[in-house]
C-alpha cells in the first residue's frame, strides 16, 4: 500500500512525534509499504491532495493538531483510513475536562477538579486543597504542568499554562503509585507500573523520554484484582469515548488500592521508550507487528 505517515505538526511536542516517526517510518517499510513522509507544519495545504492519493494514513502527531481530531477530520474528507479515533472521539478524550464528565458518567473514580480560564484570571479561586497539580486542559507529555504546594505558587503554574492553552486544569493530588494501561483493538494489554526516578516530583517530560528516564515494570507487580479492575475501567473509558483501535490511559493507584483515570491519549507515544510498544511487546508483539495491526484496524473499523 501507499501510505502517508503524518508527522511532525506544530505543537509543543513536534520532537516526540518526530523521533516516534523515525521508527514507524522503517516498520512501514519493513511491512512492505511505500511511504510517503508528510509533516503539516511545512505543507497542511496540500493535505487533503495528498490523502486522497495514497491508501492508508498513519498518524504519529501528539498535541494540535492531531490529538485534536483535525487531522483525521481531513483525512475523512479525503475518504483516507487511518489508526484510531475519528475527529469527534480525539477531540473529545483531548479535553482533560470533558473527559473526566465521562469517567465520572461511567462511575470511574478521578481526581477532583476545577477549570479556570485567563477570565477568571490567575487569582481565581481554589475550590480544591492543596497540593494540586496545575496542567493544560489540551495537551499531552506532561508540558506545561506544575504541582502547586503553597498557595502563593498558583498564579505561575497558571501562567505557565495560560501562556500554552486557554484553559487550566487543576486537579487534585493523588498520592500514589502511577499504572498505565493500553488498549489495541478489544482487548486491554498488561499493566505497565511507572517509577519515576528519585529526584522527581512527578512523571514529567524528562522523565517520560529519557532513557533512563523512570523504571517502567511490565507486566506492573500488582494483584490480579487489580489488574482486572484497571483494565476493565479502561475498556470501558475507551469504549465511552467513541474510540477505536488503540488507546492508552493513566492511572494513579492508592496505597489502599483506590484507582483513579487521570486521562486517556488517543495517539500513544511510539518512540523507542514509549508505553504501549512495550505492553504490546509483552504480548508477543514486535514494534513492526504492533504498526501492521494498526494499520489492519484502521482499515477495518473504516474510520474514513
Amino acid at each position: 500500500m501507499h501510505v502517508i505517515l503524518i508527522a511532525g505538526g506544530w505543537s509543543d511536542e513536534r520532537d516526540v512525534s518526530l523521533s516516534g516517526a523515525r521508527k514507524i517510518h522503517t516498520a512501514l517499510e519493513e511491512l512492505g509499504h511505500d511511504v510517503t513522509f508528510f509533516d503539516p507544519a511545512d505543507d497542511f495545504k496540500n493535505l487533503l491532495k495528498t490523502a486522497r492519493k495514497a491508501d492508508f494514513a498513519f498518524i504519529n502527531l501528539h498535541g494540535t493538531p492531531g490529538e485534536d481530531g483535525l487531522i483525521q477530520a481531513v483525512l475523512d474528507k479525503a475518504g483516507c483510513p487511518y489508526q484510531g479515533a475519528g475527529p469527534a472521539a480525539s477531540y473529545l478524550a483531548l479535553n482533560k475536562a470533558a473527559s473526566k464528565e465521562v469517567f465520572e458518567d461511567l462511575a470511574i473514580k478521578t481526581p477532583a477538579w476545577q477549570i479556570i480560564t485567563p477570565t477568571q484570571g490567575v487569582n481565581a479561586p481554589l475550590d480544591l486543597p492543596l497540593p494540586v497539580f496545575v496542567k493544560p486542559d489540551k495537551g499531552g507529555s506532561s508540558l506545561g504542568m506544575s504541582l502547586v504546594k503553597k498557595a502563593e505558587d498558583l498564579p505561575a503554574a497558571l501562567d505557565k499554562v495560560f501562556a500554552m492553552c486557554q484553559s487550566a486544569l487543576v486537579e487534585e493530588y493523588i498520592p500514589g503509585v502511577e499504572l498505565t494501561c493500553g488498549i489495541l483493538g478489544d482487548r486491554a494489554l498488561p499493566l505497565i507500573m511507572i517509577r519515576p526516578k528519585a529526584n522527581a516530583e512527578f512523571f514529567d517530560y524528562e522523565n517520560k523520554y529519557a532513557e533512563d528516564g523512570a523504571d517502567e515494570i511490565c507486566p506492573a507487580p500488582v494483584s490480579d484484582a487489580l489488574t482486572a479492575s484497571i483494565q476493565g475501567q479502561m475498556l470501558a473509558a475507551h469504549k465511552a469515548l467513541g474510540l477505536t483501535g488503540y488507546s492508552r490511559g493513566d492511572f494513579m493507584v492508592t496505597d489502599s488500592g483506590e484507582a483513579y483515570l487521570l486521562e486517556v491519549n488517543t495517539l500513544p507515544g511510539m518512540t523507542p521508550t514509549s508505553l504501549l510498544p512495550q505492553a504490546a511487546a509483552h504480548v508477543g508483539l514486535s514494534f513492526t507487528d504492533l504498526i501492521g495491526e494498526l494499520i489492519r484496524l484502521g482499515i477495518e473499523t473504516g474510520c474514513a
